[in-house]
């Protein structure tokens, strides 16, 4: 559970966000008033897991490296504190490579009824573009029985591209929950992954206006 630390660090961050750059952020009322839900998002720049947080209506919780948790000195000691009151879910570095230990903490918190957060993509995209989707967040939905709400960020990676912020350029849009009941039920466990993977990353789209990384668009512009 997060503490009275996140909630007073949303509370003073999202006024803040909003005076100075004044996001587009729409469809709150898709986020579940209750009970666990996969936030699935696209991801341009490492403000993503401030910003996402700080307007959803619901506590988000997201995984960190374990080592974060390890560093010394009162540096480290503010960091441990920080990391915890946030809400923050240690994971070893091989654990949170291999993408097991990031999916079994987030299926915990699902669980216990919270919101939990992932990356699709699986890594921030550095050229703007929507990457290929891993199956992660698919997995937790399908073995949690959670909904996914699928979240499409705009102009985050240009937040801090300028001195002087510039208003109105970043938008965050929280999508219709995509349930279970949605994806084929007759099908395979497999089958059902590769499936709602691909609702999600369509929807992500649908919401970022991305172009696909791969796509003949894509590869028009590179040349």
């Amino acid at each position: 559970m997060v503490g009275r630390f996140y909630v007073g660090a949303r509370a003073a961050t999202r006024p803040l966000v909003t005076a100075l750059w004044g996001p587009r952020i729409s469809g709150l009322e898709n986020v579940p008033s209750e009970g666990g839900f996969v936030v699935a998002s696209n991801h341009l720049a490492n403000i993503d897991s401030y910003l996402i947080p700080a307007f959803l209506p619901r506590p988000l919780r997201f995984v960190a490296k374990e080592s974060l948790w390890r560093q010394k000195g009162p540096y480290g000691a503010a960091l441990r504190w920080f990391f915890d009151a946030v809400g923050a879910i240690p994971v070893d570095r091989e654990a949170l490579a291999s993408g097991k230990g990031a999916l079994q903490a987030g299926l915990e918190v699902l669980r216990s009824g919270e919101g939990f957060a992932v990356y699709p993509e699986g890594h921030r995209s550095k050229d703007g573009l929507l990457h290929p989707g891993k199956q992660g967040a698919a997995w937790l939905a399908l073995e949690s029985g959670c909904p996914v709400v699928p979240v499409g960020l705009k102009g985050t990676q240009h937040m801090f591209s300028s001195p002087i912020p510039r208003r109105g350029e970043m938008t965050i849009r929280f999508g219709t929950p995509i349930h279970l009941e949605e994806i084929d039920p007759e099908a395979s466990k497999g089958v059902r992954r590769r499936l709602l993977t691909a609702r999600i990353m369509d929807e992500i789209q649908a919401l970022s206006g991305q172009r696909r990384a791969g796509s003949v668009s894509a590869r028009a512009q590179d040349q």
